[in-house]
């Protein structure tokens, strides 16, 4: 018995040796990605409410159309994680080439339609006159960035699915670097407005690309001699690629336009509730970031596992990434519990918006809480390529988010909307788990 209780613990030990193993890396990388967005808004808030409410809505457009193609992230991380954990070294490399063909073709094709894009984009975000112009100075330079940054998505989630968590971390790390110090050079010496800002996302974004594909000449070179003109022929294999990361688009693509629209309501409502929206959200996305880390360790744990089709061990990684998360979450609601007022002040200093910030800075403190789970849920999905079921859950959030706030938004305005946002973070979290339970790792 004492032999049986001291191996259980060195298991669970061993486990969540792993999953830090995999999640401080990509914690540390992925709060990164917020901080470079933080000092683009911090370099605006300090010009005008103008700039501050112009970059939101040019980096929202943005995320609306790169995070509606982080399935070339998620599924490459899925896919790879399952085919290294059962040792099919060919199709850990034929997954990497197929990933790498869509996002050029995708990146090839957001540059022909860019102003089309630009035109929906200004539309459908309600965009006010005041600010268009900068929108769009912002728009027509940040747009060339798409062949580097679909490009990072492959590199990134093949790293990921390969139980390598380093390679990412020194590649955000290089590219929030780099992104910070030409922003602040650009706007702060060259005084290129927010022009400077776009061209600092840009170069970043290729020196990025550039270095992963270095690394992978380096370190991979053995998967990357396997990539041929045979991943075009199989049709099992490329049927299954298209299939999971079509789910992804769509789920994604709820995801993102769940926040479009938070964003177009925000930005309805008049500049200074705009720009309050927007410097909460940057908190929202801090605490996003951090929690995803875990969510990450549990795509690539769970799909490795889910690969060597070792059901126990991917119930444990599902069992401690929900504690991880729940902990971190935790860590974020005190924080800003204690600290969300200061952190307000270093991004603006436009008292109009600070004053009009205090009675919505609550929310920072419940929202870690509300949608901690729904990340780990996330990351658990993709691991065991769960697509159909991420789409179907995300789809019926949606729903019940939208009905929420047409219901709340004509009493409570603006706590309507943070009030809906944050209950759909909760249905995610509700029907995700209710899936599991039923379906258990047979989940499609």
């Amino acid at each position: 018995m004492v032999f049986y209780r001291c191996h259980l613990t060195l298991h669970h030990h061993t486990m969540n040796k792993e999953i830090l193993r995999l999640a401080v890396p990509n914690i540390l990388s992925n709060v990164s990605v917020p901080l470079l967005s933080t000092v683009d808004t911090a370099l605006m808030g300090h010009l005008s409410e103008a700039h501050l409410a112009a970059v939101g809505l040019g980096s929202m457009i943005f995320n609306f159309i790169y995070w509606n193609f982080g399935f070339l992230r998620m599924g490459t991380t899925g896919l790879t994680a399952q085919a290294h954990g059962a040792g099919l070294d060919k199709e850990v490399s034929h997954t990497l080439g197929r990933s790498f063909s869509v996002a050029m073709g995708l990146a090839l094709l957001l540059l022909v339609m860019q102003f089309p894009l630009e035109w929906l984009s200004l539309r459908l975000l309600q965009v006010d006159d005041s600010i268009e112009g900068l929108v769009h100075t912002y728009f027509a330079i940040r747009i060339w960035a798409a062949p580097a940054t679909l490009a990072s998505y492959v590199i990134f989630g093949w790293f990921f699915g390969m139980q390598n968590a380093i390679y990412p971390l020194y590649l955000t790390l290089l590219v929030n670097l780099c992104n910070i110090g030409l922003s602040f050079f650009f706007i702060i010496e060259l005084e290129m407005g927010i022009a400077g800002v776009a061209w600092g996302t840009v170069i970043a974004q290729y020196i990025g690309a550039l270095a992963g594909l270095i690394i992978m000449l380096k370190k991979y070179p053995v998967f990357l001699r396997k990539i041929n003109s045979a991943i075009f022929k199989e049709w099992e294999p490329m049927k299954r690629f298209f299939l999971v990361n079509m789910d992804l688009f769509i789920r994604t693509l709820c995801l993102t336009f769940a926040f479009a629209f938070f964003y177009s309501e925000s930005s309805a409502a008049g500049i200074t509730t705009l720009a309050v929206n927007v410097v909460l959200l940057q908190l929202v996305n801090w605490m996003s970031y951090g929690i995803d880390g875990f969510a990450y360790a549990a795509e690539a744990l769970v799909g490795k596992y889910r690969g060597a089709m070792d059901r126990h061990k991917v119930g444990m990684t599902i069992r401690y990434s929900m504690y991880w998360g729940f902990g971190l979450a935790v860590l974020f609601s005190l924080a800003y519990g204690l600290l969300s007022q200061p952190i307000f002040h270093l991004f603006t200093d436009q008292q109009d918006v600070i004053n009009a910030s205090k009675p919505y800075l609550w929310y920072m403190i419940v929202f870690p809480l509300a949608g901690f789970i729904s990340y780990i849920w996330d990351g658990i999905f993709i691991g065991l390529t769960a697509t159909r079921t991420m789409r179907n859950a995300m789809l019926l959030s949606l729903v019940l988010f939208l009905s929420m706030h047409y219901g709340l938004k004509s009493s409570y305005g603006n706590h309507g909307l943070w009030i809906a946002l944050l209950s759909f973070m909760v249905f995610r979290g509700v029907i995700q788990s209710m899936y599991y339970k039923k379906f258990g790792w047979e989940l499609a």
